[in-house]
């Protein structure tokens, strides 16, 4: 055989075994397939089966649980409407009974109404014999007493009004003394702490001023050449130059101090400097007058800082200023306004009240009195139109308007302003009157006591602050004097002007005398 045809023959064969090879795999590929289908529908058949079966499980016990609900909800529903109806029941037989109840009760009334009828027909019945007896008795007692029915009310209604009026005084004595006792006790711990806590000294000031001169050859100097240096000082300043015999002293003389200062500075100025013409006066006059502007404002600032005021108005400061030349009785008027600022923000802060409104209108309640030279009206109503001119608050204002009771307090701060300037008034040594009103004021003092009825004696001791009554004792009774007492304080504070308080006191004594013989 031929090489090729052989090698021909065994690509043939195997060619063919390929062929062979694959039918056969794809014949058995598609058998496994067949077999996998085959399989997976039948395991997709019992899953359906399963699920089926499941389902069915699911939708009976679904179906019990339902049934076991509806069974639930049916017995709660029953018992609910059996606890209704028991508890309509027993609602039932309440109202039954309170309507029993009323029934009975209403008989009762009716009972009661027809016993009550029969009462007052009674009671009536019998009133009208009790005044039948009444008027028989009245007329035999007119006739016995010769006095009317009417005389007769008057007369036990003048006695009754008599002894209702001791008793009232007697209550009000016990009041009075349990009230006072308490508001005594509290005053004076409220007051002592205050007074204690502000300690300051008293100055009293008078109309004159003197000024100190290095020789007595000074004094014809500033006299002049017929008088005119001396003239012209007068002229310039307003205040009187008093040279007389008293060696080496100038005395000036002016109601008006800050004219005064200006005049005690002027020549000061001209002492101290040796000339002294008409040039150099009216120079300085001048320049004395701008350091007294400027010592006013000074003052004003000084008070305002030490008490810890702020904004105040410019103005207002410089009318405080004015006040350090300023004197009430003797009593320096800026001095006194701070004083009274810290004694009514003392007992403000003790009270729990604004301590800082109470300072503020202490120092300005006497504001008024720095202008009071200058312009008509009381210093009251000069500070009031001040206050109200410069934006003050409406508690300062009518603090200021009833320091001196010109109108009824009708705040804290204002009564406590009113105590303020009476505490910095009144003590001693604080003020000094002219003999000549205080003598009137005492005679006042005594006049008016003595005008009341039963009054034997009244003395007034203790620089006014003190009357004495003596009352006779066969007219006025121990619970007379209480009243006597109060209308004679009530009379003297409406008639006389004071500083402080005045002590009313009514003595009422009874002597037995005898003699052994």
């Amino acid at each position: 055989m031929q090489p090729w045809l052989a090698v021909l023959l065994a690509v043939f064969c195997l060619v063919v075994g390929v062929a062979v090879g694959v039918f056969i795999g794809i014949i058995y590929r598609k058998k496994v397939g067949e077999a996998e289908i085959g399989s997976a529908e039948e395991e997709a058949k019992r899953i359906r089966e399963e699920a089926a079966k499941e389902a069915e499980s699911k939708k009976k016990e679904a179906i019990i649980e339902a049934k076991e609900e509806t069974l639930k909800l049916r017995n709660e529903a029953e018992r609910e409407i059996k606890e209704r109806r028991s508890e309509m029941s027993r609602m039932e037989h309440r109202l039954t009974q309170k309507e029993e109840n009323l029934d009975r009760k209403t008989e009762n009334l009716e009972r009661k109404n027809e016993q009550l009828d029969k009462k007052i027909k009674d009671n009536e019945a019998i009133k009208e014999k009790i005044s039948e007896t009444l008027q028989k008795q009245m007329e035999i007692l007119e006739e016995h007493a010769n006095l009317t029915f009417e005389e007769a009310r008057e007369q036990l209604i003048a006695r009754a009004e008599e002894d209702s009026k001791l008793e009232i005084a007697k209550r009000l004595d016990e009041l009075e003394e349990q009230f006072k006792d308490e508001a005594d006790a509290k005053a004076k711990n409220l007051i002592t702490l205050a007074i204690q806590r502000c300690a300051s000294d008293q100055v009293s000031e008078a109309t004159i001023s003197t000024v100190a001169l290095p020789s007595d050859e000074m004094k014809g100097r500033i006299i002049g050449r017929e008088g005119r240096n001396i003239q012209k000082i007068e002229t310039l300043t307003g205040v009187e130059l008093i040279i007389d015999d008293t060696p080496e002293t100038i005395t000036l003389s002016g109601f008006d101090p800050i004219r005064r200062e200006v005049a005690r500075l002027t020549l000061e100025k001209l002492i101290s400097d040796g000339r002294i013409h008409q040039a150099r006066i009216e120079e300085t006059v001048e320049k004395a007058r701008h350091e007294v502007e400027a010592s006013i404002k000074q003052a004003g600032e000084r008070a305002t800082y030490e008490l810890g005021i702020h904004g105040l108005h410019p103005e207002l400061i410089k009318a405080l200023g004015r006040l350090r030349y300023r004197t009430s009785y003797g009593q320096n008027v800026l001095k006194h306004s701070m004083e009274v600022a810290w004694l009514a923000g003392m007992m403000a802060e003790e009270l729990g009240e604004d301590a800082m409104l109470a300072k503020r209108a202490g120092l300005l309640h006497d504001i008024g009195k720095g202008f009071t030279h200058e312009v008509e009206g009381t210093h009251v109503e000069i500070g009031v139109n001040i206050a109200k001119k410069y934006k003050e608050s409406r508690e300062v204002i009518h603090a200021i308007e009833a320091h001196h009771n010109d109108v009824e307090p009708k705040t804290v701060i204002a009564v406590l302003i009113q105590a303020a300037d009476a505490i910095s008034a009144a003590r001693p040594g604080a003020r000094r009157e002219d003999l000549e009103n205080y003598i009137r004021r005492l005679e006042k003092l005594e006049e008016i006591a003595s005008g009341f009825e039963g009054v034997d004696k009244a003395y007034a001791i203790q620089a006014g602050r003190e009357v004495r009554v003596m009352v006779k004792p066969e007219a006025i009774n121990d619970d007379q004097m209480k009243v006597l007492a109060r209308d004679m304080a009530n009379k003297i504070h409406d008639d006389v002007k004071y500083p402080g308080q005045v002590k009313i006191n009514v003595i009422r004594e009874s002597r037995a005398v005898d003699y052994a013989k």
